[in-house]
């Protein structure tokens, strides 16, 4: 059994002075595969400590000496690709195809943040007056376990960019995710202190983060709940916060769309990551007239995808990541039933062969209302609501009718109402005719699905404070 006992602080892999240990489950059998060392309070200060001392020369760097430090952390994730792609699937079931797909979007960060640094205007003119762009300082990162590397690199590449520093907590979940994403950092040779990892639990490190005042801004990915903690915490010491928070996507498919097409790209979306994901659409919205068409639809592709082992290539579903989010799923899926949704497939026993782990079946609610808690909130597991709308004007405001508003999708025939329709959708992306990413693009939410945002220009704008110089 491996265990994994130290933290990356001012350059080094040094022992934590904390003691405390988590047990590292697989998800595909429920066996114990390791165990990590947890830092606390006195690891985090010293981590914060080490950062405050790099940003001293760190924020001086030139633009061209944050790109050639960008480009080596991407060449040294990018040499380490197919371990970053094993790790991620042994340790919390993610499938081979969305785990492949997630280390290459964390590969592409980087080259993205390069071509963004490169066209960027550290000191523009404003009026008759200039405007330095100063680093915000050191950052305190927090991410977690559902697609850990992929947002520690869009962080920090941002972060570099800007010439921040930062101490990242991951989720102790990842901890064999984050030990090689550790040691690609390492050899690629940033200068000691830049940054940092702690592994730790929320209430202990990302605690000490926020109200630490050596940390000047938090960038967070993960709950509503913990963002709001992290949001009042911050105050204290007026750290400035990014926050990218949890989602309930529509995804409205208009009555020009071609059902054949845009049905199982949908399933596809509301599955994403095994339905883990921030960005899942999981409230499909479809014409009423066309409901039983759907239905048909959704159910025989659903009963077609692949629930299984994470690392066979044709695996669209994977397990749950812990015991706990796997009952969590099962109990929603009881509360769609008890109020009165339509179970159109899957449900809550397991699928054959697969008793070991935490594995749900691909399920569909159908005829579900929009005032029902499977549609309302958060479930992060492989169930979709599809809900029946009477006209245009009727999908837009059940797509709003929603606390969230991190993402939302649509499916039409006409490009230009797709776009219309779009421009009146509460949510901070909107993917038309299938799923998208740019990582030029911001993304981030509306409403309660956070503050701020990630991605090209407006992500780096983010890590930097303006300063004006008058006369």
């Amino acid at each position: 059994m491996k265990t994994i006992n130290k933290i990356y602080v001012n350059g080094e892999f040094v022992t934590p002075h904390g003691t405390a240990t988590f047990d590292l489950i697989n998800p595909t059998t429920n066996e114990k595969t390791a165990e990590v060392v947890l830092g606390d309070e006195i690891d985090t200060q010293n981590a914060v400590a080490a950062a405050k001392e790099a940003f001293k020369t760190f924020s001086k760097t030139t633009k061209k000496e944050r790109i050639v430090y960008l480009e080596k952390l991407r060449s040294a994730v990018d040499r380490r690709k197919d371990e970053l792609i094993n790790v991620m699937i042994d340790e919390y079931g993610g499938t081979h195809q969305f785990s492949s797909m997630a280390v290459q979007f964390a590969i592409n960060d980087f080259t993205a943040m390069i071509d963004t640094l490169k066209n960027f205007e550290l000191e523009p003119n404003v009026g008759t007056s200039k405007v330095r762009l100063e680093p915000v300082g050191v950052v305190g990162i927090i991410i977690p376990w559902n697609m850990s590397n992929g947002f520690i690199c869009t962080k920090i590449s941002t972060a570099i960019a800007a010439g921040c520093t930062a101490v990242v907590k991951p989720s102790e979940m990842s901890a064999q995710q984050t030990q090689i994403l550790a040691e690609c950092f390492h050899e690629a040779g940033l200068p000691k202190g830049v940054v940092n990892f702690i592994n730790g639990l929320g209430d202990v490190v990302g605690a000490e983060m926020t109200r630490n005042p050596d940390i000047n801004k938090i960038s967070f990915t993960g709950s509503t709940v913990v963002g709001k903690i992290i949001a009042k915490g911050a105050v204290d010491t007026m750290k400035r916060v990014t926050l990218e928070l949890g989602g309930k996507s529509p995804n409205i498919i208009l009555d020009d769309a071609n059902l054949e097409e845009a049905i199982p790209t949908a399933i596809i979306a509301a599955f994403l990551n095994s339905g883990q994901a921030c960005a899942a659409a999981t409230r499909l919205l479809v014409p009423e007239n066309k409901l039983e068409e759907v239905n048909i639809i959704a159910k025989n592709f659903a009963e077609n995808l692949k629930v299984g082992n994470p690392k066979d290539s044709d695996t669209a579903i994977g397990p749950m990541v812990s015991q706990k989010q796997y009952e969590r799923v099962l109990d929603y899926i009881k509360i769609g039933e008890k109020e009165g949704a339509t179970l159109l497939t899957g449900g809550t026993e397991k699928p054959q062969g697969l008793e070991a782990g935490n594995f749900v079946k691909a399920t569909i609610f159908t005829n579900v209302n929009n005032n029902m808690r499977i549609a309302r909130e958060e479930i992060f597991g492989p169930v979709l609501s599809i809900i029946p709308y009477k006209d245009e004007q009727d999908a837009i405001a059940i797509a709003n009718d929603t606390p969230y508003g991190l993402s939302a999708y649509i499916s039409s025939s006409d490009k230009e109402r797709a776009n219309r329709v779009a421009s009146q959708i509460d949510a901070g992306r909107v993917c038309i005719n299938g799923l998208s990413h740019d990582p030029q693009a911001p993304f981030g939410g509306f409403k309660q699905s956070g503050i701020g945002r990630e991605y090209g220009v407006f992500g780096l704008e983010a890590y930097l404070e303006p300063k004006a110089i008058l006369g």
